[in-house]
């Protein structure tokens, strides 16, 4: 696999993860109290501590392959020995490196320790980032708690040096809700950042996609056409498809399932794909 091979599936695996968990036929939508509600909570909760970088490294380098994992196992080689600037140099080379191949679970702790020596604003974001991505993108729900307390914190940190941080407030809001300690408020930060920024992409992402796991259908199309008058992107416009088919608007969802088929020219992911349309069709 190669470096484009593995930003196309990482770019798609939240969808594909969506695609497949999600039937084909009949209507999804959730009611308040229910056990669909009920299940958007923490998963079983795991000392984040306990969770290391050596822990999802070996996994991330599983995904990636031996001959792109070469380069980091000479830096990893190199940081065992290293301290001081050398030490700061080679975690942000082997956070560089990650990011090259798209895997921000161990990104995201080489950035988390350089922020926690050095204290600096960028460091604590790109590990929030990082750690909010390396959630969305695992199914593990042992690891997944470690990554909203670890996200938690570094957004937590960034807004003590820059409390007004949209960026900041838009992470710590979705870590919150990512976490279930405080839904409300996660989604209180959110709605503040999109007051301040009508366009804010990562918060009407999230809103939007908080909104169909709440069944609020109407709401998640208004977030996400808001994202597609700006730019015509997978993942939005999957998720429009999907609202607009759980609001029962066929003719919407196919023409929008149909749009993530040209941005996707995969044969599987279009196979599934032509699945929804021909049930929306029926």
């Amino acid at each position: 696999m190669n470096i484009k091979q593995i930003v196309v599936s990482v770019v798609v695996v939240t969808i594909i993860g969506c695609l497949y968990l999600l039937p084909v036929k009949g209507l999804i939508k959730a009611k308040e109290g229910s056990k669909a509600d009920k299940a958007n909570v923490m998963p079983a909760k795991r000392n984040a501590a306990a969770v290391t970088v050596d822990m999802v490294s070996a996994t991330a380098k599983a995904a990636i392959g031996a001959a792109l994992t070469a380069k980091i196992n000479d830096l990893e080689g190199q940081l065992k020995n290293a301290s001081g600037a050398d030490e700061q140099k080679l975690q942000k080379q082997l956070a560089s490196q990650w990011d090259d191949v798209n895997q921000p679970a161990p990104a995201a702790f080489y950035y988390q320790a350089m922020a926690r020596k050095e204290n600096k604003l960028e460091d604590w974001l790109n590990a929030g980032n990082r750690f909010n991505d390396a959630y969305k993108l695992t199914q593990d729900t042992l690891t997944q708690p470690a990554f909203v307390a670890n996200a938690a914190e570094a957004f937590q940190s960034a807004l003590k040096l820059q409390p007004e941080s949209l960026e900041g407030k838009t992470g710590l809001g979705i870590a919150y809700v990512n976490g279930a300690a405080g839904p409300m408020q996660g989604i209180a930060l959110l709605l503040e950042v999109v007051k301040k920024d009508p366009k804010n992409w990562n918060a009407n992402l999230n809103l939007g996609m908080f909104a169909m796991k709440s069944g609020q259908y109407e709401k998640a199309v208004g977030r996400f056409k808001t994202l597609l008058e700006q730019k015509q992107e997978l993942e939005p416009t999957f998720y429009l498809a999907e609202s607009y088919k759980q609001l029962g608007m066929k003719k919407e969802a196919i023409n929008a399932y149909q749009k993530c088929k040209e941005m996707m020219p995969d044969p599987v992911f279009g196979q599934r794909i032509d699945e929804y349309i021909k049930e929306l069709k029926n």
